[in-house]
């Protein structure tokens, strides 16, 4: 039928499933929203005060809810704004769909200082996706939009983005919208002459281990993982972008401060879903490593593995779990795993107050809920201390440290999940990043509970100043609002704790209001986390 360009976008968007987006208007995108009214009734629209929130937001949407997050923003600084959570989404593994506008198509590349130009801005979002495309015509938006699920949907999953210039959404034409992409058949399935040769190393192995990254988590393979691990008797180290890919409950399960404490001991390691990269990879220096992932870059390079199984996590472990049928049940594992979990959780007491708090967190968040966690003091131990029991329930942002991502993401994680709770935990650095998103909460009426930690300065940083580097303090110092009264005056409650427990009250009392709140902890300076995060000392392992 004839429809404009922008029609046919969010014709398109409904068709693959879309039912929220996050986005700010602008004018190379409004012909875009003229087709997203038309959609309203279909596609809910979040729109965030700050373009790196539409990003954000629908990293969290996706990571939580386990479907496609999409952002829509205008080029030049709009793009360069939403880069962050892109790179945020691109280093966790996350599908993310950057609907971005561009200049007019007769303009591109010729330097004319266009609104919002700037150059070669389809190169600058190759740098952030895996994917990236423009619309030449308004008959290829169907097309391109199936391409971009395509790709979102299938191999590693990570963030693309499709430019659309305005005289393409504006254009009218007789357009075929298209059937969505099929899920089936997307995902790699394993090699069966590869997928023997690790099953072999396998059922040899005397000692063997199992590291879980967040590859686990984007499969879906957390009950393939148990069982693979339950038919080796093997434990399992989590790292901290897989957690939740196991239960801490269970008893094979670690968290990555209990890693460095089996893995120089077994003989065999499966790594599954990881990049295999750091203390993980260093421990298990001394055994032959299987790898198993569905990106062949992480196969390679400087790693060096046995055996290479370049397969979707979910379809590996339950091929290998399969080839492995037969072998002789183990009794119990090779290590006493219990007395690994007594000694990571001495050492885990001696960081305070952060393991009160992260104690604090864990009271008061129920079983399902989520956890939004952000590079501060209490966060940093909570990547190896908060106990994780379901798929989905702890977000970081992985290698690429994304300061101040935590209170836009966590808004949409409580978008995607609006039936559970979410809490977000920043500190005051970070949320200053963000802090113009109370607005977003507020309007769109989003039950996120967010903590801040106030210590007036980044934290972190004076720490390294103040000790290693002889007290030269330079530009950590920070002048915070009244954060309670901030809160109220968006029109949400502020809440104030001075403690551990203070803070386990106003969490309970704040997540069964269901509405958006801000607790305010004020804090000092406290213990370094970083001995202990980076820990790599084994204990004797049971033969």
């Amino acid at each position: 039928m004839e429809m404009t360009g922008g029609q046919a976008l969010a014709a398109q968007l409904v068709r693959e499933g879309v039912t929220t987006l996050f986005g700010l208007p602008g004018v190379q995108l409004d012909h875009a929203f003229d087709g997203l009214y038309e959609q309203r009734e279909r596609i809910r629209f979040i729109g965030p005060r700050h373009e790196q929130g539409t990003t954000y937001m629908a990293d969290g949407y996706a990571r939580t809810r386990g479907e496609i997050g999409v952002a829509m923003v205008v080029p030049g600084p709009g793009v360069l704004n939403a880069g962050s959570g892109l790179a945020t989404a691109y280093a966790c593994s996350s599908p993310v769909l950057l609907i971005a506008g561009q200049i007019g198509t007769q303009y591109i590349g010729k330097g004319l200082g266009q609104l919002h130009e700037i150059a070669d801005q389809s190169t600058v979002l190759s740098t952030l996706t895996k994917w990236t495309a423009m619309a030449r015509a308004p008959q290829e938006i169907p097309e391109l939009v199936q391409a971009a699920f395509r790709q979102l949907r299938s191999g590693r999953p990570r963030p693309v983005a499709l430019e659309v210039p305005p005289d393409i959404l504006a254009a009218r034409a007789d357009i075929r919208l298209l059937d969505p992409v099929p899920v089936t058949g997307l995902r790699t399935a394993p090699d069966p002459a590869v997928l023997r040769e690790a099953a072999a190393l396998l059922r040899a192995a005397e000692r063997p281990a199992v590291i879980a990254g967040a590859g686990v988590l984007s499969a879906g393979g957390s009950d393939e993982l148990a069982r693979l691990a339950e038919r080796l008797q093997a434990p399992v180290v989590v790292t901290g972008n897989g957690r939740g890919a196991m239960s801490d409950r269970h008893r094979l399960c670690l968290s990555s401060l209990g890693g460095p404490k089996v893995l120089p001991t077994a003989d065999v390691v499966l790594a599954v879903g990881t990049r295999f990269v750091g203390g993980e990879a260093n421990a298990a220096e001394g055994a032959q490593v299987i790898l198993l992932n569905a990106d062949p870059h992480d196969l390679g390079g400087h790693r060096r593995p046995a055996v290479a199984v370049e397969a979707d996590a979910k379809l590996g472990l339950a091929a290998l779990t399969a080839e492995l049928d037969g072998l002789p049940r183990r009794a119990a594992p090779w290590v006493d795993l219990d007395a690994v979990r007594a000694r990571c959780a001495e050492e885990i007491e001696g960081v305070q107050p952060q393991a009160r708090f992260v104690r604090a967190l864990r009271s008061a968040i129920p079983e399902d809920g989520i956890l939004v966690s952000e590079l501060t003091q209490v966060g940093y131990l909570a990547g190896i201390a908060y106990p994780t029991y379901s798929p989905r329930t702890f977000v970081r942002p992985g290698y690429q440290g994304t300061l101040g991502y935590g209170f836009p993401t966590g808004l949409g994680v409580k978008v995607g999940s609006p039936d559970r709770a979410v809490v977000s935990i920043t500190g005051d650095g970070g949320f200053g990043w963000g802090m113009s998103e109370l607005a977003t909460a507020k309007r769109y009426n989003i039950g996120l509970v967010t903590v801040v930690f106030d210590d007036k300065a980044f934290g972190n940083v004076r720490r390294t100043q103040k000790y290693d580097f002889g007290g030269h303090m330079l530009g950590t110092d920070l002048v915070n609002p009244n954060y309670v009264k901030l809160a109220e005056a968006f029109g949400i409650r502020g809440m104030s704790a001075d403690s551990p427990e203070a803070l386990e009250g106003a969490l309970k009392e704040a997540l069964a209001g269901g509405e958006p709140c801000l607790i305010s902890v004020p804090v000092g300076e406290m213990d370094s986390p970083w001995p202990l995060v980076m820990s790599r000392a084994p204990v004797t392992a049971r033969r």
